[in-house]
């Protein structure tokens, strides 16, 4: 890498069989207006147009494909791949703002050097085009993350985060073994060595669609629990720390209830939030989790009375 290449940035977009989508991801990479960038396509085993679509654009992305391996493994070949001092992993069927890495590459030169993540805050689109509302699952204010916060909770969508490159050779890459919140997983990983930054200002889209891997509750919670108890097993926060880490089941569960309410499975979200209520009984922070006041009490009714009305019906 040039000296006066230390502060161009990749962006990796991993791709398996998003063709309908791709064209829109990688024009949003290629319209920022920070211009110290190179977009580099992973297409990740593609049976569809994948392959056409990102050849298109000939010369102005690099395209890499492998045999299938899942997202976590065509995110490491897009590490491995790039060329220069930062990385964003842009999701194939998510869209960047035009001023999303002039924005986030200011607040890295702002910064101290010991920050190795920023990420930023998003808005929810369907396909149609129409904005969702969200339940309040990433933060909203600006601010500085630990570890321990990213541990809780996630605060902020994949494609928001730009990271340095270094920080993939100090703390590994992407566990091949998750199927899903392989990225909190490494942001919490990151955590532990490097500072991170979160700018609450929303600059990128993510596209909600029928397709999308939160869509499986069952899986979700599996990966979830496996990213607890690896960093439980890691000692991110001190195994002695009893309340923080019955928090994080308990917060835990209250993610995973919603899940299955969201594929209107309501006996499984009534008893993960009645066990989410069980394991921390006390009340949470509502602030610090960026969640309503009295938040598990709310979803519980709300389970209750939608479980009332699908019997009726």
């Amino acid at each position: 890498m040039n000296r006066n290449q230390s502060d161009y940035v990749s962006v990796v977009v991993p791709a398996y069989n998003y063709g309908r989508y791709l064209s829109s991801a990688i024009d949003s990479a290629l319209a920022q207006t920070y211009p110290h960038l190179e977009v580099i396509v992973v297409d990740d085993g593609s049976t569809d147009d994948t392959a056409i679509v990102a050849k298109n654009y000939g010369s102005k992305i690099r395209y890499i494909h492998q045999t299938n391996a899942g997202l976590s493994a065509a995110r490491n070949r897009g590490v491995r791949a790039a060329s220069f001092g930062y990385i964003l992993f842009l999701d194939a069927d998510d869209v960047l703002m035009p001023d999303m890495l002039e924005t986030i590459m200011g607040e890295y030169a702002r910064l101290s050097p010991d920050f190795g993540l920023v990420a930023c805050g998003s808005i929810r689109f369907h396909t149609d085009g129409k904005f969702q509302d969200s339940k309040s699952r990433v933060s909203k204010e600006t601010c500085e993350l630990r570890a321990r916060d990213i541990l809780l909770k996630t605060r902020f969508m994949p494609s928001t985060a730009v990271v340095k490159r270094v920080a993939f050779d100090e703390c590994g890459t992407f566990d091949t073994e998750l199927r899903s919140s392989e990225d909190r997983d490494m942001w919490i990983r990151i955590g532990t060595r490097y500072r991170m930054f979160y700018l609450s200002k929303s600059l990128v889209r993510i596209r909600k669609h029928d397709d999308n891997m939160s869509k499986n509750a069952d899986r979700m919670k599996t990966n979830m629990r496996h990213v607890i108890f690896k960093a439980f097993r890691n000692r991110v926060v001190s195994r002695a720390n009893a309340p923080f880490w019955l928090q994080v089941y308990s917060i835990n569960f209250f993610e995973v209830s919603w899940m299955n309410y969201d594929e209107d499975r309501i006996p499984k979200a009534v008893r993960e939030i009645l066990c989410s209520l069980l394991l921390w009984p006390l009340p949470m922070s509502a602030d610090d989790l960026n969640e309503p006041k009295f938040f598990r009490i709310r979803a519980l009714v709300r389970f209750l009375l939608s479980g009332l009305v699908f019997r009726k019906g």
